[in-house]
C-alpha cells in the first residue's frame, strides 16, 4: 500500500479517537426520568451523545475511561422544552397581508442573541421558535437545540430525513382584528383561513392528479408547498388562543381540514376544558406572575393547568419569552402546582408533553436510554424556591454551569449579560476575537 495512503488512514484514526469523547457518569444523584418513577442515589450515563445507562448507582457498570461527576445531593432532570418561544429576535410575516405561510423564522434568526445563554440558564435545551402572532398565519416556525452555535444550521433539529423541523404559527383573536388588508372581526378571520386551507387542498389535488407528471404539476407555491405538509399531518399548527369562543374556533378549523395542532396560551381553557380534552387538541399554556397584558386574557388563570389535567388534556408550558424570561422557565411548574396541577402533571409539563407536541418525543423529553442526552442538574427539589439550576447538558455537552464565572452572569443578570454572546476564532488566540 501506498505511504501516502496509510499514513492519511493512520492519521483519520488517530483524529477518530481524539475528537470522540469519553464517557461522562453522574453518580449518586436523585433522577427523576419523567416516564417512570424517580430513582435515588441514581445513576446516568452518557456517550456520544445519547443516554446509555441509567438505574440505581450499584447496577450500573461504568464504561473504561468514564468521566465520574459526583452528583449526591443533586437532582438530574430531563432539558426542558419550551413549546413557544421568540428568542433570537426571528420574523416572518409583514403587514402586507394577514397569511404568511411562505415565511420562515428560519431565515431571521440571530444565533448570537444573549437570549439562547439564558434559555441554557434556565435549564431549556430544546425550543419551539415562532414568529409573532400579529396575523392569522405568520409563518413556519424552527426546532432547535440550545447548542451555541455560530450559524443557525447548528442549532436547528433536523427529522430523519435531514430537513429542518418546524410548525406553521397560526393566531386569532384581537391581535390580527386591523385595518386591510387585515380582518376587522373574528368571523372575517375565520373566512379568511378557510379560504386558504381550501386553496391548499385544491393545490394537493392538482399534484395527486398529475402523477408525477411534471407537465401537469401546478406552479409551484412555496406557501401552498408548506400548507400541504399542514394538510398531510407533517407539520403541526402552533395556535395562539385566548378567549373561549376563539379557542373553539380553532377546534372547528381543526376538524374541518384535519391538521394537527397545539393550542398556545388559552386563557380561558379552564372554561371549556372538556371540549379542548374531547378534541385531543394539546394545550401549551403561560404562566404569569403579575396582572397584565390584553384585554381578550383577563380570565388568566393559575387552574388552567389543574383543570386541563383533571379533563384528560395533554399539557405543557412555554415562556413566550420575552413575556416570561426562559431562566425561570422552572417556575411556571411550580406556579401550576401551587394551584392544584399534581408535581407529576407539572413536571410532565415541562418535558414530555413539550417534546409530544414537536413530535420530539423519541428523542428528547424523558430520561431513557437511546435518547438525547439532555440533561438538567439542579440544587435540590426541582419545585422548591430555593433550588438553582447548576448545569445544564445538550447531546452529552455541557453548555452552561452555574459555577463558571461567565455562565453565572448569564443566569443572574448584571453589566454585559445582554450583550450577544461573542464569537470566539481559534486563529487569533483563545478569547479573542
Amino acid at each position: 500500500m501506498n505511504k501516502w495512503i496509510m499514513f492519511v488512514i493512520f492519521a483519520s484514526i488517530i483524529t477518530t479517537f481524539a475528537d470522540k469523547a469519553p464517557p461522562q457518569a453522574f453518580v449518586g444523584a436523585r433522577i427523576i426520568p419523567v416516564v417512570g418513577e424517580p430513582i435515588e442515589k441514581g445513576t446516568i450515563v452518557i456517550q456520544d451523545g445519547k443516554i446509555s445507562a441509567i438505574g440505581v448507582t450499584d447496577s450500573i457498570e461504568l464504561p473504561k475511561n468514564t468521566v465520574v461527576h459526583d452528583a449526591t445531593g443533586q437532582v438530574i432532570m430531563p432539558g426542558f422544552v419550551d413549546t413557544h418561544s421568540h428568542i433570537g429576535g426571528g420574523g416572518a410575516g409583514d403587514s402586507s397581508k394577514p397569511l404568511h405561510p411562505e415565511t420562515s423564522v428560519f431565515d431571521s434568526f440571530n444565533v448570537l442573541d444573549s437570549a439562547i445563554q439564558k434559555a441554557q440558564a434556565g435549564g431549556v435545551t430544546t425550543a419551539n421558535v415562532m414568529p409573532g402572532s400579529g396575523h392569522l398565519m405568520s409563518g413556519q416556525t424552527i426546532y432547535i437545540k440550545m447548542r451555541d452555535g455560530r450559524i443557525i444550521d447548528d442549532l436547528v433539529i433536523k427529522s430523519p430525513e435531514g430537513k429542518f423541523m418546524g410548525g406553521m404559527k397560526m393566531a386569532n383573536g384581537t391581535n390580527s382584528i386591523r385595518q386591510a388588508p387585515f380582518p376587522g372581526t373574528r368571523g372575517k378571520s375565520a373566512a379568511l383561513v378557510r379560504g386558504l386551507y381550501i386553496q391548499a387542498q385544491e393545490y394537493r389535488q392538482k399534484i395527486i392528479d398529475a402523477k408525477g407528471d411534471e407537465s401537469k404539476l401546478p406552479p409551484r407555491d412555496l406557501g401552498m408547498e408548506a400548507l400541504v405538509e399542514v394538510l398531510e399531518g407533517k407539520r403541526i399548527v402552533h395556535h395562539h388562543t385566548h378567549r373561549h369562543d376563539d379557542i373553539m374556533t380553532v377546534l372547528r378549523l381543526q376538524k374541518e381540514f384535519g391538521f394537527r395542532v397545539v393550542l398556545h396560551h388559552v386563557s380561558e381553557a379552564w372554561k371549556i376544558a372538556k371540549e379542548i380534552a374531547a378534541a385531543k387538541a394539546p394545550c401549551s399554556i403561560i404562566i404569569i406572575d403579575s396582572p397584565g397584558g390584553k384585554l381578550e386574557a383577563r380570565d388568566l388563570d393559575w387552574k388552567n393547568g389543574v383543570a386541563l389535567e383533571k379533563a384528560g388534556a395533554v399539557v405543557g408550558f412555554h415562556t413566550d419569552d420575552p413575556i416570561t424570561d426562559s431562566r425561570l422557565f422552572l417556575r411556571s411548574a411550580a406556579f401550576a402546582v401551587r394551584a392544584g396541577m399534581s408535581e407529576q402533571a407539572a413536571l410532565y409539563g415541562l418535558t414530555m408533553a413539550g417534546a409530544i407536541m414537536l413530535d420530539l418525543q423519541k428523542r428528547v423529553g424523558s430520561l431513557e436510554v437511546g435518547k438525547d442526552a439532555d440533561l438538567v442538574i439542579l440544587s435540590g427539589a426541582p419545585l422548591s424556591v430555593y433550588t438553582k439550576i447548576d448545569e445544564t447538558w445538550i447531546d452529552g455537552k455541557k453548555v452552561f454551569d452555574r459555577s463558571n464565572a461567565k455562565d453565572y452572569l448569564w443566569a443572574v443578570g448584571g453589566y454585559g449579560a445582554g450583550d450577544n454572546r461573542p464569537v470566539e476564532y481559534c486563529c487569533y488566540g483563545k478569547g479573542k476575537q
